[in-house]
């Protein structure tokens, strides 16, 4: 035996699986080991961001996060009017291939485990962008990890980028989905998102229990073309928020997995052991940032990554202390990766499984969530599902409800956030990332550089066969590589679809 008992990880409380066994509440894996660590960076032009990206990467960062602008997110070009004063503002602007070249420039691909972004409404064009990418590099894709949100469900319920109505939105995340379990196996196709919904103002239930509506529609989708859940299910990943409740957040995870194994094995019939297991992907809640008193954000972001390495999560992001004032100082960023390091390498939390597994308050409030997680679920497959929720807008309802009733417990001074409601002082001057001004017209410049040097014939092919292509009901993949590997733009590809799906708005959509 062991002199540690920490290291004891076959040890299960009565009752209990062990780790690594089904339906994993106590963890995917038997082994305990660090998680992938990474952070979300991104801001101005491709240039800029490329040298961030660099020094985390020798700071010791495993994976990195992508942080584009709202622009880019929506499919509008850098030079669309639409884009005027905000461009590279709360994140990177990529308009095209090239302007991934610039934001790769010395990074080896193969060196990075995890290439993540919230890239939803334009998830196809950030896989189509990086198998070009790989391609130009002579670089096998499976050689290195792409994990691409492409959740553009839960736009409709919280963030607000969808472009195209629910329907053929979700077509074109299924594209991806199909093209990457054929073509690059390796890849994440899909990260079910909660965190969004949660950062709404969601309960936790809510947020797993939407997220995995939305999974079951993605998931239904593929098996409807012939695509297998076991296929898919083993490359997927859930992005999920950590906030400072430390107990129930602990909880929702280790029920997540539960839920999630059940509904693999008894609703889909997997038969693959990691179609059934949950990978989680935590990001401590931006919601729970303060611009008052924005170094207590510290505290916050360090007490939400402990609580995600109690419940075991495979891949991690922490929040910079000054989020809530704008984008974060190279200082700030780096102190979040220490934050992370300092958790993994410092606590003896990663030489222990499942660390709260038999805890009462943990135990109970795991199964407490299970089951609401299960009722809501039901609850949202009696009414057609999650394309039919949103559709009525019964989704955005009751997160509405949920947000409004969370700020009113805030206001109220029933939940307590320190240095807000309680224990306010006077503002502290703080520094603050400021965007050059000047980027928004380099990267107008280098775009309308770009068109004018490329191939336009070619362009014009690739975009024709990708108009063809979406009329004859094919997937959208193969042509709108072909086209970014032209040079096409972002916002020309987004263009020929909304031609073909047309636009979203609120009031076509409820």
């Amino acid at each position: 035996m062991n002199a540690d008992p920490r290291l004891e990880t076959d040890y299960a409380p009565e009752g209990s699986e062990r780790p690594g066994e089904f339906p994993y509440t106590r963890g995917v894996s038997n082994e305990p080991k660090p998680w992938i660590m990474g952070q979300y960076a991104g801001f101005g032009t491709p240039r800029e961001s490329n040298e961030r990206f660099r020094k985390l990467l020798d700071a010791g960062v495993t994976g990195f996060s992508v942080a584009m602008d709202l622009p880019t997110q929506m499919g509008i070009d850098s030079d669309d009017p639409r884009a005027a004063g905000e461009v590279g503002r709360v994140g990177v602007a990529i308009d095209s291939l090239a302007d991934i070249e610039v934001l790769m420039d010395g990074i080896p691909l193969e060196r990075i485990s995890q290439v993540r972004t919230t890239a939803n409404s334009i998830g196809y064009i950030w896989a189509a962008l990086f198998v070009a990418l790989a391609e130009k590099r002579n670089v096998d894709p499976n050689a290195f990890g792409m994990f691409i949100q492409n959740d553009v469900l839960k736009e409709f319920i919280a963030r607000g980028t969808q472009i195209f109505p629910p329907e053929p939105s979700l077509r074109l995340a299924v594209d991806c989905i199909e093209y990457c379990a054929e073509h690059v196996p390796n890849w994440t196709p899909l990260a079910m998102s909660g965190y969004h919904i949660r950062e709404s103002g969601s309960s936790a239930t809510q947020e797993i229990a939407f997220t995995f509506a939305n999974a079951r529609a993605y998931l239904d989708e593929c098996v409807r073309r012939g695509v297998s859940v076991d296929q898919v299910a083993p490359t997927l990943f859930t992005f999920l928020a950590i906030t400072t409740d430390v107990l129930q957040e602990v909880a929702k995870f280790r029920a997540a997995r539960r839920v999630w194994a059940r509904l693999m094995r008894d609703v889909y019939g997997a038969k693959d052991p990691r179609s059934q297991q949950l990978r989680i992907f935590a990001f401590t809640a931006g919601s729970t940032l303060t611009a008052q008193q924005p170094l207590n954000n510290v505290v916050r972001a360090s007490v939400e990554a402990m609580t995600a390495a109690l419940a075991g999560v495979q891949t991690m992001h922490v929040s910079a202390y000054d989020e809530a004032l704008g984008v974060p100082t190279e200082s700030a960023a780096t102190l979040a990766l220490r934050t992370q390091q300092v958790v993994a390498f410092e606590t003896g939390l990663t030489t222990t499984l499942d660390p709260f597994g038999g805890s009462y308050a943990v135990e109970s409030l795991t199964d407490d969530l299970e089951s609401s997680i299960w009722d809501l679920l039901e609850q949202i497959k009696g009414k057609g599902g999650a394309l039919a929720a949103i559709e009525s807008g019964e989704f955005a309802r009751e997160l509405s409800e949920a947000a409004y009733d969370l700020a009113i417990s805030i206001e109220s001074g029933k939940r307590t956030v320190v240095g807000v409601n309680r224990f306010p002082s006077p503002a502290e001057p703080l520094e603050v990332f400021r965007i050059d001004p000047s980027a928004e017209r380099g990267q107008i410049d280098a775009v309308r550089a770009m068109r004018a040097k490329r191939d336009q014939a070619a362009v014009d092919a690739a975009l024709a066969r990708l108009r063809e292509d979406v009329a004859a009901g094919r997937s959208v993949m193969p042509a709108t590589i072909e086209a970014v590997k032209a040079y096409s733009t972002i916002g020309e590809v987004v263009d020929v679809l909304r031609d073909a799906f047309g636009g979203w708005t609120p009031s076509s959509a409820f």
